[in-house]
């Protein structure tokens, strides 16, 4: 069964785009599974669009691209299977893909059993070249119903960009994850506003159905299909820091095969990668200091009554963040006090006289995993 955890892996997109193969997915995939990726819990590896011929065959089925596929993608899926890996794959409810691919309206049912055949655990689901006359609560709900009845386990990934009200209708989809935003581009800006569209929606995610801010692109650093200009480590730690604390996917972009020991480390801190996969997956909220959206921080109540608390710097000077413990729910006469730990550091951290604070440089951020404990 699916887990009530966000998804986490890898996809071929950010990177890759049209430039994917058979060799490239499994040595990827081997990557993940020695570099420890897989062990801290990077299980999918997902194959995104510009998989398939251009057409459908004549009998109206998705044909694998034999050049780019020549053994087929059930033998892609028994390859990822064998490493203890899952296998995703990509479609979308239109005519065609984003990148002009034939895509599944019409051949829902048809698709899904073939993906089941295929063995796919995981369907990212776009929504490119839909049609007008149709609502894309009703495409996505008939997706999800071939989906539930295929046989076989699929993760269904909805990726609808937020688009026509999203998130008022896709838990009655059977999405196991949402996209609530257009896609991420390698540059701070990007990154800034994907977290600032959080703050609207922040209780339409959670167990269920997870609110997807799109792919990871930690160390991407201008490299690849969305490298663009790159960010700074200390604004992929920001991101990656978010991405955890919001419950989203945690789906890697960049290159595994070459990616630099700092983004390694990012990707698998221990203190983030807790309150990323935290069992009972409550919903975040958020303060924002002196009102100003730029200076963010959010909060989340864990599994075994740990406290997670994010200041998030997003504008671009110095500053110095607050919080009181009574705003979270400890209040002085309580007796508690907080302390923890803080994420990529791993310092020690506590409340001060009931307050929590620390001056932050631009674009950058500090996490703690905190308890609550008598004074």
């Amino acid at each position: 069964m699916i887990k009530n955890i966000p998804p986490m892996g890898w996809n071929t997109w950010n990177t890759f785009a049209e430039k994917i193969n058979e060799e490239l997915v499994l040595s990827s995939a081997e990557q993940l599974v020695s570099s420890g990726l897989k062990k801290v819990g990077y299980e999918y590896v997902v194959i995104d669009d510009c998989w398939s011929l251009r057409e459908r065959d004549r009998s109206g089925a998705l044909v694998p691209d034999p050049e780019k596929f020549p053994h087929g993608m059930k033998y892609v899926a028994d390859a990822l299977h064998k490493m203890g890996l899952k296998f995703g794959m990509y479609s979308c409810c239109g005519g065609m893909t984003c990148a002009s691919y034939p895509a599944s309206l019409n051949h829902e049912y048809a698709d899904a059993r073939a993906f089941a055949r295929w063995g796919v655990d995981y369907l990212k689901y776009d929504y490119c070249f839909k049609p007008s006359s149709v609502d894309g609560k009703a495409l996505y709900r008939r997706m999800g119903t071939a989906l539930s009845g295929c046989g076989r386990d699929i993760l269904f990934s909805g990726c609808s960009w937020g688009s026509d009200n999203t998130h008022e209708w896709i838990g009655t989809t059977g999405a196991n994850i949402w996209r609530s935003t257009g896609d991420i581009v390698d540059t701070w800006d990007s990154v800034k506003s994907i977290i600032k569209q959080q703050y609207a929606i922040l209780p339409y995610g959670g167990v269920g159905c997870f609110n997807d801010m799109d792919m990871l692109i930690v160390g991407m650093h201008g490299k690849g299909h969305v490298g663009l200009k790159g960010c700074t480590d200390d604004e992929y730690r920001l991101h990656f820091a978010a991405w955890c604390m919001l419950a989203s996917p945690l789906m890697i972009g960049c290159d595994v095969r070459n990616m630099d020991e700092t983004t390694k480390e990012i990707l698998t801190d221990p203190v983030l990668l807790s309150i990323a996969k935290d069992e009972r997956g409550n919903r975040p909220y958020f303060f924002h200091n002196w009102n100003n959206d730029d200076w963010t921080i959010f909060v989340r109540l864990l599994a075994n009554g740990d406290i997670a608390v994010g200041f998030f710097n997003l504008s671009d000077s110095g500053v110095d963040l607050w919080l009181s413990a009574d705003d979270i729910g400890v209040p002085d006469f309580s007796g508690k006090t907080l302390s923890g730990v803080e994420a990529y550091s791993g310092a020690s951290v506590r409340a001060v006289n009931g307050v929590l604070s620390k001056e932050l440089a631009p674009h950058s951020c500090a996490v703690w995993r905190l308890q609550v404990k008598n004074k």
